[in-house]
């Protein structure tokens, strides 16, 4: 092999050597005539005629010309392509958002975990789970890849293309590994310690940069629109699966963006002029009409809190008279507070402008905030779930006159073999659609202050626990008590009742409810806020802003401990216990309900990259 490739050079290195002396020999021919971008084969027989005198056979030239415009190399260059000097194209936008992630990672709380299969005291796994977020990074590059393939001109030429991407990835897999193992953050599933910053929104901020500087710059700003788009859905993704904090992704779209600028930049002074095919678009109007995606933190309206006799609706169901609730009233050990960390938020917001000042435009916007130690509220045991019947049961034999054990209960199996509960959603979301006034003061050099006046429509998606019971089906009988033929009757001369123990029916019960869910009524938003603006290119530009939102919400916390009582009985029996004139607990099966009317002041600080119209 090493043999081979010795004489593949020298082969090489004689011909080019030969190829200067050959062009000397032949310098006196009459030069190749350039016509048209055709091949035009002519043979030249005249060696031919030598040997045979009757041809009658012309001699004639191979031509090739214009194939100068079909050149096909790894870094062709277009004439009229403005050539881009040392950071020509920087922006810092991703510093900004790196700091930002920075400065609220210590928002975050150990969670208690699902008590699912006996697992206790560790991080938070809810149910929410997909892995679309694995695919999504690598959205920006396939784009590329497929429209240069597709024969679609970007910016760059393969050669320039493949140089700036691989030091874009490089210096963002340096950044992104060297602060994972040294800050060592864990992640919210409790899985590994190397949370902060985000690896696969970095991923994917590069290569929305990528598409953006591209084709979003030289063909159409919706290859941009589209390109951060999908990295915002992914690091949204991220926290919502429970493997990022908001810090995390926040810092790492900071480190995608940045790594990105820096690696054209060292392409840029590496390559200079060579191998770019478009300029960038040029927008003549300065009218501040725009579309913009928005990924922001959250701040604000962090607790929801319930007295849960205060705050209790169907008091009388449950046994709470008014003495008991001007007893509770000022209980501080009878409140119920569910806190929230900072909310990640996502806009999606457009305007037109009718002048440089004035305009009318909407905004669609995403908030949502993980609840913390909201998974303490799922640990339901066995032991808690049976002993709904060593008490509460209970009480129905003790108004009969009879005790009731624990080893009666259990005869025939014990009505419940396993129970626990499941987060199912650990977030508060919040979508909210507004309209309204959109201002902007031009200060020159491309940045401009705004401010908006919104109203709109806020829908709340809720926090939700199932529960999981099984175990033994029970049966329970309520009668007449029969003495010496004749009905018993107790010392008041009441007629006697008994009940009879629990029995087992010889069949089994497997119940799922909504254990636990927190939400709220749809309601009116009304927003405002401050923003500035740097318009970097003609129809590009990056939004810093401050946003104020405000709503007054009704919050419904709905505790349904004794739902899979309704499996675990047999219909007679479960009516005999919510029977009030059997058993003081009335209707206390029936769900646990508490509202609690909330005003919320939401602020939102934030980043937007906005395409101008």
């Amino acid at each position: 092999m090493k043999v081979t490739r010795i004489f593949l050079l020298t082969t090489v290195l004689a011909v080019s050597c030969a190829l200067p002396a050959a062009a000397n020999r032949y310098s006196d021919m009459e030069p190749m005539k350039l016509t048209q971008p055709v091949l035009e084969p002519r043979l030249d027989y005249s060696a031919l005629n030598r040997h045979n005198r009757n041809l009658d056979i012309q001699p004639v030239t191979l031509t090739m010309t214009g194939m100068d415009k079909y050149q096909q190399t790894w870094m062709r260059t277009n004439e009229g392509v403005k050539p881009y000097k040392f950071m020509d194209d920087m922006t810092f936008v991703g510093v900004p958002l790196f700091v930002a992630g920075w400065a609220v990672k210590g928002d975050k709380a150990m969670f208690r975990v699902n008590n699912k299969e006996g697992k206790k005291n560790t991080q938070l796994l809810t149910d929410f789970k997909t892995s679309i977020d694995d695919y999504t990074q690598f959205f920006g590059p396939a784009m590329v890849v497929g429209l240069k393939l597709g024969g679609v001109e970007g910016r760059s030429d393969w050669g320039r293309l493949l140089a700036s991407a691989g030091l874009s990835y490089g210096i963002m897999a340096g950044f992104v590994n060297g602060i994972k193992y040294t800050a060592k953050e864990m992640r919210p599933d409790g899985s590994t310690a190397n949370s902060w910053p985000s690896g696969h929104t970095a991923t994917s901020f590069v290569g929305a940069t990528l598409l953006h500087k591209e084709y979003g710059l030289t063909r159409s700003p919706w290859y941009s629109v589209a390109g951060y788009g999908v990295a915002t859905a992914t690091g949204v993704m991220r926290v919502l699966n429970n493997r990022h904090w908001v810090s995390d992704v926040m810092s790492g779209a900071g480190i995608g963006i940045l790594s990105t600028e820096l690696g054209y930049a060292l392409g840029d002074l590496i390559f200079k002029g060579n191998g770019l095919l478009r300029n960038d678009l040029e927008l003549e109007s300065e009218n501040p009409s725009f579309f913009g995606i928005s990924m922001g933190l959250g701040l604000g309206g962090k607790n929801v809190g319930y007295n849960i006799i205060t705050d209790l609706q169907d008091k009388e169901q449950h046994g709470f008279d008014d003495e008991m609730v001007d007893f509770y009233k000022d209980w501080d050990e009878a409140s119920i507070n569910i806190d929230f960390r900072s909310a990640t938020v996502v806009d999606a917001e457009g305007a037109y402008f009718f002048n440089k000042y004035v305009g009318l435009g909407g905004r669609f916007r995403v908030r949502a905030m993980s609840a913390k130690s909201f998974g303490q509220y799922a640990d339901i045991s066995n032991e808690d779930a049976n002993d709904i019947w060593n008490t509460d049961i209970a009480d129905i034999y003790s108004r009969a006159g009879q005790t009731l054990t624990s080893n009666i209960i259990n005869a025939g199996g014990a009505p419940v073999t396993q129970a626990y509960g499941v987060v199912k959603s650990d977030h508060l979301a919040e979508f909210t659609g507004s309209v309204g006034l959109y201002l902007n003061l031009p200060l020159g050099y491309g940045f401009s202050l705004g401010t908006k006046f919104l109203v709109g429509r806020s829908i709340t998606q809720e926090l939700d626990i199932d529960g999981h019971a099984e175990g033994n089906v029970k049966d329970m009988k309520y009668y007449m008590l029969i003495e010496d033929g004749k009905v018993a009757q107790t010392d008041e001369g009441e007629l006697a009742f008994a009940v009879s123990d629990p029995q087992s029916t010889g069949e089994t019960y497997s119940a799922d409810w909504d254990f636990l869910t927190l939400g709220s009524d749809n309601s009116t938003s009304y927003g405002t806020g401050l923003s500035l603006t740097y318009r970097y290119k003609s129809n590009f530009a990056w939004r810093i802003f401050c946003d104020y939102d405000y709503s007054k919400k009704t919050y419904t916390m709905t505790y349904d401990p004794y739902n899979f009582m309704r499996k675990a009985l047999t219909p007679s029996a479960y009516n005999l216990v919510c029977n009030t004139e059997v058993s003081e607990l009335g209707y206390s099966m029936s769900p646990f309900v508490f509202k609690k009317d909330k005003k919320m002041n939401y602020w939102t600080l934030g980043i937007s990259f906005m395409v101008n119209l």
